[in-house]
């Protein structure tokens, strides 16, 4: 059997990894307090390139882990974090591409005649960016608080250690399987032998 001693450190590093590009991402990203505060669009579609980047991440690392088939790993605690970590990615995508179609208009529109309903449009579209960015960066604060809760919990057990102890006492969230215990012998069946005649 492979020893495959060491791995779970391995999976918790690349979980804190991971975590830490959306916080990097997230340390980027600010909620605009009045209009000449606004992201031109080159950076905004940067920050958006970054964060389409880091989902397809996520994707990524579940797909890795979904099609391998050693048999002494089982991923299940692994996969489930990255694909819990993928619906507020999901959220902060959606967030990001309707603040980003207002960056848009604001852009489309700022040469254009000056009148009350464009002032009026303009006002709106930097509600809904600084509502949309406030909800970004909570989500990306999410999305990292659910990758580095579960490398939290990943246990670190030795496979060796985990197969000495009792059924009772290993732990839950481990990557390690433990290899098939043999079935218990059932009751040794005698084949029939009829008691020797005796001649009368």
């Amino acid at each position: 059997m492979t020893d495959h001693t060491g791995r779970a450190g391995l999976e918790k590093d690349e979980l804190y990894a991971v975590a830490r590009e959306f916080d990097q991402l997230r340390a980027q990203i600010s909620v605009p307090q009045v209009p000449s505060d606004l992201l031109d669009l080159v950076t905004a579609s940067q920050q958006l390139a970054t964060l389409t980047g880091l989902v397809k991440e996520l994707s990524d690392e579940v797909l890795f882990r979904a099609v391998d088939e050693d048999p002494g790993l089982d991923f299940g605690p692994v996969i489930d974090a990255y694909t819990s970590a993928a619906a507020p990615a999901g959220r902060a995508m959606e967030n990001y591409t309707e603040a980003y179609a207002q960056f848009g208009f604001l852009r489309r529109f700022a040469e254009a005649p000056d009148s009350a309903d464009l002032r009026d449009a303009r006002a709106a579209a930097f509600r809904v960016v600084q509502e949309r960015m406030e909800l970004v960066r909570d989500d990306l604060q999410e999305v990292s608080e659910t990758l580095r809760g579960a490398a939290d919990r990943l246990d670190g057990t030795p496979p060796r250690v985990l197969a000495a102890l009792s059924r009772s006492a290993r732990p839950t969230n481990s990557i390690y399987r433990l290899p098939a215990e043999p079935p218990a012998p059932g009751p040794v069946r005698l084949a029939y032998t009829p008691a020797p005649r005796h001649g009368r």
